[in-house]
Order: structure tokens, then sequence, then C-alpha cells
């Protein structure tokens, strides 16, 4: 029996569905219904997936508040919503495990929904129907709350209106005083720097170690929020410790000032977590070829589990020409399994959080295989230039291919015993 709960694939299903066949929800049924309205059936579908970022001096390049701000974009959102361009969780329907913290994707019930109240002409609806607006945090706020900690870089970056791409270390103390459990991390620009900043990995040292060792903390990319761990697991950040920022600067024209910071939410003092949350740099392949008009060139890496793990989040990371990866595991059995694909759009860096019930669970010895493709054709909307070969670098338009995966440590006893308790679930369940 499998070692978590969704069905099993051989790595050849990833293959023919990374060939970027999509299923389309189907949207006969809410077609026939003409009383589908705005007020009634769509406005609550778009609070709770679409709003976050279309309003008013949010990221998104419209407001979808109301209806008369809505219903000029109606045939639009059809369009976006049925090829399930947004809202933007690329996670494949059909493989691998489905359940996920923080989705808002739709269902195939909602798309439906917004297709029949396009096609019936997008009617408004009686005004009695609306729900109540809508209350959102500034665009400026922490996505994991008010941290009760902030480090910035040790001084404002500025980035010349032509400068060439900089990448470098910069390091702040982080005045902490006492070793703390970390429950949460959100690294990001500031609202002026924003447009600048490619990426800025913060990771914090070992006061105690004499060869400047860094451990993990959060990474920030175009589109990513940042990282609430799960109960239970954390990172310890020790006294005296420095934060170290991998930036990576991109001028755009304009000379531009940053303040990159990172916000951290710590557990009660006196708290210790039962598990040190790990996540890794997961299956790195920098030998990249992908020639010149090519929209689907493969590349495969690898990543050996010392300890048996717990697997929490799975992130795509590739640059402008990505298109699809896929994460999956060959056991030390030989047993290999699809744990999760996602489609790739170079504007959303999204951490897929598995539900704790359903997260997969590996034995040691397992090896982790990270699977992705690259479209370097006219077909990819972020290609400048489809007539040029691309390999790996740190440019956005060099490339990258590797997954951010989170997961914690188990030793022998308790894996046993999640394994037994995760086969009596499916038991049930059958």
């Amino acid at each position: 029996m499998s070692l978590f709960t969704h069905s099993r694939f051989v790595l050849a299903v990833a293959l023919v569905a990374a060939l970027g066949v999509v299923a389309l929800p189907s949207v006969s049924a809410a077609q026939n219904d003409a009383e589908v309205t705005f007020t009634k059936d769509v406005a609550p579908i778009l609070q709770r997936s679409c709003q976050e970022c279309h309003r008013t001096d949010s990221i998104a390049p419209m407001s979808l508040l109301t209806y008369e701000e809505a219903r000029p974009w109606a045939r639009s959102i059809k369009d976006k919503v049925i090829t399930r361009a947004m809202p933007p969780w690329y996670i494949d329907k059909n493989i691998g495990v489905q359940e996920f913290k923080y989705d808002y994707s739709l269902t195939d019930d909602e798309i439906s929904t917004i297709a029949a109240w396009v096609d019936n002409g997008a009617p408004q609806g009686n005004l009695a129907d609306m729900p109540p607006a809508r209350q959102f945090r500034d665009i400026a706020e922490w996505k994991i709350g008010e941290p009760d900690w902030v480090v910035e870089i040790p001084e404002p970056f500025v980035v010349a209106a032509a400068a060439p791409n900089w990448w470098g270390d910069l390091v702040s103390d982080s005045g902490l005083t006492e070793d703390r459990w970390v429950k949460a991390v959100e690294t990001k620009p500031s609202i002026e720097g924003f447009p600048v900043v490619h990426h800025a990995v913060t990771s914090m040292s070992d006061p105690e170690s004499d060869d400047d060792d860094y451990n993990f903390l959060n990474e920030y990319a175009l589109g990513k929020n940042g990282d609430i761990f799960p109960d239970g697991t954390g990172r310890m950040i020790k006294a005296g410790s420095q934060i170290k920022f991998n930036m990576h600067y991109a001028a755009n024209g304009v000379e531009t000032t940053d303040r990159t910071r990172v916000g951290i939410t710590f557990y009660p003092r006196g708290v210790v977590p039962e598990r040190e949350l790990i996540s890794a740099h997961v299956g790195d392949d920098e030998d990249l070829d992908i020639p010149a008009g090519e929209s689907n060139v493969r590349h495969d890496g690898f990543y050996r589990l010392k300890e048996n793990a717990h697997i929490t989040a799975f992130q795509a990371h590739l640059h402008n020409l990505g298109k699809r990866q896929c994460l999956g595991a060959v056991l030390p059995d030989n047993t290999k399994q699809i744990l999760s694909c996602a489609d790739w759009d170079f504007g959303w860096h999204i951490v897929y959080n598995y539900e704790d019930d359903v997260a997969p669970l590996l034995p040691k010895g397992t090896t982790l295989h990270v699977t992705s493709w690259h479209d370097n054709s006219d077909a990819n909307r972020w290609n400048d230039d489809p007539t040029n070969w691309a390999g790996f670098g740190q440019r956005s338009n060099d490339e990258m291919s590797f997954a951010w995966v989170s997961y914690y440590e188990i030793d022998d006893e308790t894996f046993e015993k999640k394994v037994e308790a995760r086969k009596g679930q499916t038991d049930n369940d059958e």
C-alpha cells in the first residue's frame, strides 16, 4: 500500500501530463441556469479567490470589487478561470496529493457558475443579494500578520536606472539577546524597492560556528507570500545571530532605492516545537540545454533523503522559460510515486502546503525526483527572445531547475505509527 493516501502514479504518467493537455471543467450544467447573477453567485467567488489582488492599489491591473468594475471584464474573467490561468494556483488536479492549506483555487462548479453568468449576459441581479464588502489589509502589510521581530538590510540599497544585474550578500545583526524558535517568517522588499528585487533569500548565522555557517530562513520571489510553519515545527534563531540577505537586484530604467527586510513571528518564550522544519533545494540541475524555439524541453534532478521524512510543502523554482514541474519519489524498494505536478508562471512563486493528514510520508533512502520542462518558443509570454538558446544562470532570462521542499525528519518508530495510521485512514475511506 502507498505511504500516502492518494493514488500512486508511475513517473511515465507525469510525462504525458506534462505535454500541456488541459482538462477543462464542464460548464454545461451551469449554462442552463439563467438565474446566475453577479450579486448572488459571482461576487462571493470573487471575494474568496480574486479580490485580494483585484482591488484598488493592489497588484492586479483592474479592480473586481463591484459589479460596475467587474462587468467590463466579464469575457476575460471567463477565459482566465476556464483555462485556470486565474486565480494563480497551478497544481495539476489529476495527479498526486490534492488537499492543500490556503487553497484559493476555484472548484469546477465555481468555474461553471462564472461561465454561465457571462454566457447569460453577465446580469447584475438583486442588490439585496450582494454580500457585505470584504475588509482587506493594506498591500504593504505582512502576509504572516504583524511580526514580532523585523530586521532590515544594513543600509538602503540604490539601484541605478541602467545598472547591470547585481548579486551579493548583505549582513545585518539580528539584535536578539536570547535563543528563540521561529513560527512564521516573511522576507519582503520595501514598497519602493519591489520593482527591482528579483529575489531575496534570508538565512541566519550560527554564532557558535567558526565557518560562517548560515541556516535558511525564507525566500522572497515574485508572487510569493511568507511561510507559516505547521504546528509543532519551527527553526531556532540563536542569540547574537546575524541575518544574511542574499540579494539579486535588476534595474528597471528608473533609479530605485530598496530596504528589504525580514519579519519573524516567534513561538512564546519557553515553547519548544517538537520538530525542526527543513527547507531544502531539491533536484538542482545546472546542466541546462534549452534550444531556441523548443517548447517542451525536459531536465531531471535528484535528492536523497537520509532520514524518514514528513513532506510539508512543495514549490517549483524556474525562471522565464519555465513551463511545468513534477515532484516524484523513488522509494527504497524502487516503487515510484508522483507527489505533485504544477504548471509554472514566472509571476507566481507559489508554495503548495500539504494538509497534514495527507502530506507525503517517505522512508529514509527515498530519492526525490524533480522533473522540469521549459518553453523557449514564442508561445511563452515571458520569453523575450525565442530565437536564442538558453542555459543555467542567475538572470531572469537565464534558467534554473529545482524545487524548494519543506519537511521534518521522523524516527523509525514514529514513522511506522504514522504509516499505520494512514493505512487505517485509507481503509475507512474505502
